[in-house]
């Protein structure tokens, strides 16, 4: 009876001490990783169309057919029957205004096509 006693009260002593604690609150065992930084891309294609703002080349070829955002990144294509064009624009550097920075043309089979020559064909 009294091991009863001593284990009750043990017991007792357990559960008013655990309700004093509270919650516990998990802690990373090492830091969180800060935000991603802003994407930079550097140009590395050299045609007509590099450099220029989405609302400049809106401008040249008029409506695009699709205009995707994902994350930093902008992509505006232009389909017709001879090519489709899809027009990538990142910033250039931190804080600065997207441009274009990479172009890729191809025929409506999925064939390779000449940016330069593509891109005429939609000139306004």
């Amino acid at each position: 009876m009294i091991e009863n006693r001593r284990l009750a009260a043990i017991s007792g002593l357990a559960l008013t001490l655990g309700a004093c604690a509270g919650p516990a609150i998990p802690r990373p065992s090492t830091p969180l990783p800060a935000a991603p930084p802003t994407t930079v891309v550097k140009p590395v294609q050299n045609n007509a169309l590099i450099g220029n703002s989405a609302d400049a080349i809106g401008r040249m070829f008029g409506k695009p057919h699709l205009d995707v955002t994902e994350g930093a990144g902008r992509k505006l294509q232009f389909a017709g029957s001879n090519c489709i064009l899809d027009v990538y624009f990142y910033a250039p550097r931190a804080g600065a205004n997207p441009v274009a920075t990479h172009v890729d043309a191809r025929t409506p089979d999925g064939r390779n096509a000449e940016v330069n020559s593509c891109a005429q064909s939609f000139q306004r």
